[in-house]
């Protein structure tokens, strides 16, 4: 039985509600709520679901042709999701989007590797393609840290290229890794407790390195050779926020969930700062799970009333300068997941976004 408060917010959502029929005009609504917003956050509240998905990929594609955005900056890890950027403004080798997918290897492929997303990226192409020359095109990133060897790797392939004696000093840099090979966890859990040596001030020297290089050229050598630039000084950042977030993530988990969100909204402010640079207006979408767009506590099944602490987590939407964040999420209870994950029973709680939308249906 419904409390009087949870009535009263059953009854509000319900006199707002909007329900969807699968016409083109269902997010009219949405659409005027955001109104001129620079920044959409598209939250769900699991992985992998074709239901968000699709919703999703149709209200992006109405932000991109009818309000102009940017960019698509999504929970993905930087090189992988720059390959697909690549391909979405016709600068890849690449024919197709399953292709530009590929370099997606890390568990859960199937989160960015499917074929809503496929299809979504297909259309994107096509949508840059069909725009002037001089027209901007809108790309595709990644927002999230957990390439670090791939990064690293991004890093020297652009300085072996543009400059030899730079990318030895970042090989020596980046060797302080070696002894753990790709286990970056290992890594964390022994410089987390002191059992080896930290490789913060290494880390932190590239980043600073490849920043002074960007202030140094600029503009000098073109757009191609910025947007490389560009693509290297965010892979070394990565890098240096990626070490930290290991280290952290043995010691306390609501601090290394933070510092992820954080690393997030460092790349949303970096891809903002690149678009100002280049005189474009910067309209960025993201997509997420809900918990990293909202209120994190909110969606951890806390009480409405918590407030905002340092051992909470606090959602990238908290840090970022939203103006419109719809989350897409289900009050149904039981998940069916891949082999790697169990299939569990959640009761839905109570008081929540989710549960209040199904109290209200009519």
């Amino acid at each position: 039985m419904q409390t009087t408060t949870e009535t009263t917010l059953t009854e509000t959502v319900r006199e707002a509600a909007h329900r969807l029929t699968g016409a083109s005009y269902d997010y009219d609504p949405l659409m005027d709520r955001i109104g001129d917003a620079r920044f959409v956050l598209i939250g769900e509240a699991s992985h992998g679901t074709h239901e968000f998905y699709h919703e999703r990929a149709q209200i992006t594609q109405r932000l991109v042709t009818e309000k102009g955005f940017t960019a698509v900056a999504v929970e993905a890890d930087w090189p992988d999701a720059y390959r697909i950027n690549r391909y979405v403004r016709g600068a890849s080798n690449d024919e197709f989007a399953i292709e530009a997918l590929a370099d997606f290897q890390r568990f859960p492929t199937w989160m960015w590797r499917n074929t809503d997303v496929v299809e979504f990226l297909e259309w994107l192409h096509a949508h840059n393609e069909a725009l002037s020359p001089r027209a901007t095109r809108t790309g595709f990133y990644g927002l999230d840290l957990y390439s670090l060897r791939a990064s690293m790797q991004a890093v020297l392939q652009y300085l072996d290229k543009v400059d030899p004696e730079a990318a030895k000093r970042a090989r020596a840099r980046y060797a302080c890794f070696d002894q753990f090979g790709d286990d970056t966890q290992n890594y964390g859990f022994a410089a987390g407790l002191g059992l080896a040596k930290s490789c913060e001030e290494e880390v932190i020297a590239q980043l600073i390195e490849l920043q002074q290089r960007a202030i140094r050229d600029g503009r000098r050598h073109g757009r191609a050779a910025e947007d490389d630039l560009f693509y290297a000084e965010q892979n070394a950042r990565l890098v240096k926020n990626a070490e930290e977030y290991y280290r952290s993530m043995f010691l306390e988990e609501v601090s290394s969930w933070n510092l992820r969100d954080q690393h997030m909204v460092q790349t949303l402010d970096a891809l903002v700062e690149y678009f100002d640079r280049q005189d474009v207006s910067a309209k960025v979408v993201v997509w997420a799970h809900n918990s990293h767009l909202g209120d994190a506590p909110f969606w951890w099944a806390l009480p409405l009333t918590t407030a905002p602490s340092p051992r909470l987590p606090i959602g990238a939407g908290r840090l970022s300068a939203s103006v419109s964040a719809p989350a897409l999420a289900t009050a149904t209870r039981r998940f069916f997941m891949t082999p790697e994950w169990r299939n569990f029973y959640l009761p839905g709680a109570r008081a929540t976004q989710p549960w209040m939308c199904y109290e209200s249906r009519s």
